[in-house]
């Protein structure tokens, strides 16, 4: 059995690897929306990664999850599965992907309290200065970058952030007990009688239309933003704790710039290095009074 300081660096590792993963969220969702409607994205991606969680769980002969673990996995569903997808397409259509990085810098302050509130961690107070300098960077960052603000999406993105943030905390929590990437799977199956019905409905008349680059949006944030990098994500939370794990989410904006620059053609400036290295301290910091 791995020792604590052994379980905490795999954790941090784990994370890593799964906020790399997610980091090509919002560049192919802003990809997908432009051929494929919000509500659409949002429930076809849960379809999709649910019924690969399904294979998942059936190949390996998962046991079913208990009655009181229910409760836990719809709000997990609630927060990662249906609120943020959806919030977060809904938002990109009325700002851009750049204004959206001020809220995603919200999302690891949001993680680490209802870390707090729902799983009892208590890190240091010195870890919550690093945090909120972490955040301000990320917000600083993306308000110095422009963009579009709009009431609507501001107020959307927001309510992602807080869904996003219980739900992160509240598998993480649930995955001591089920193993990672099965608390996503359940919550994905939990979820699929709504979401297919939904996917059913919003339909699109015809798929004509819809370019490549919007179906390879579709299968990564099914694929990868839905099941794969929460295999990882929850998997480093469990391990590594909530409160200080989850400030690895601060980079995951500057991730998905890079990504979005290498495959949307969007230009890497100075200030994002140097942003980012100011970043790469907090975390830094975070992890060290967790």
């Amino acid at each position: 059995m791995a020792s604590p300081p052994e379980q905490s660096a795999s954790g941090w590792a784990s994370g890593l690897l799964g906020v790399i993963i997610l980091s090509g969220s919002l560049p192919a969702t802003r990809v997908a929306v432009a051929d494929f409607s919000p509500l659409f994205l949002t429930s076809a991606r849960a379809v999709i990664a649910a019924v690969l969680g399904a294979v998942l769980l059936v190949i390996l002969r998962q046991k079913r999850p208990a009655r009181a673990d229910l409760v836990p996995l719809a709000i997990v569903a609630g927060g990662v599965v249906l609120g943020f997808p959806l919030l977060t397409a809904l938002a990109l259509q009325h700002i851009t992907s750049a204004h959206s990085i001020v809220f995603i810098g919200l999302l690891p302050l949001a993680t680490a309290i209802f870390g707090v509130l729902r799983g009892g961690e208590r890190p240091q107070p010195v870890f919550w200065l690093f945090s909120v300098l972490g955040a301000l960077s990320v917000a600083c960052f993306a308000l110095a970058q422009g963009g579009t603000a709009s009431l609507t999406g501001d107020l959307l993105m927001l309510a992602a952030i807080v869904l996003c943030g219980l739900g992160y905390a509240e598998g993480a929590s649930l995955s001591r007990k089920l193993g990672g990437w099965q608390v996503i799977s359940w919550a994905l199956i939990l979820s699929l009688p709504v979401m297919a019905v939904l996917a059913v409905i919003t339909l699109p008349g015809t798929f004509a239309g819809v370019g490549a680059p919007a179906w390879l949006g579709l299968g990564y944030v099914s694929v990868f933003s839905m099941l794969v990098g929460f295999v990882f994500w929850y998997r480093g939370l469990a391990l590594g704790g909530i409160a200080g794990v989850s400030q690895l989410q601060l980079l995951q904006p500057f991730f998905g710039l890079v990504l979005a620059g290498l495959l949307l053609g969007e230009p890497v400036s100075w200030l994002m290095i140097a942003a980012s290295a100011v970043v790469v301290g907090c975390v830094a910091g975070a992890k060290r009074f967790a």
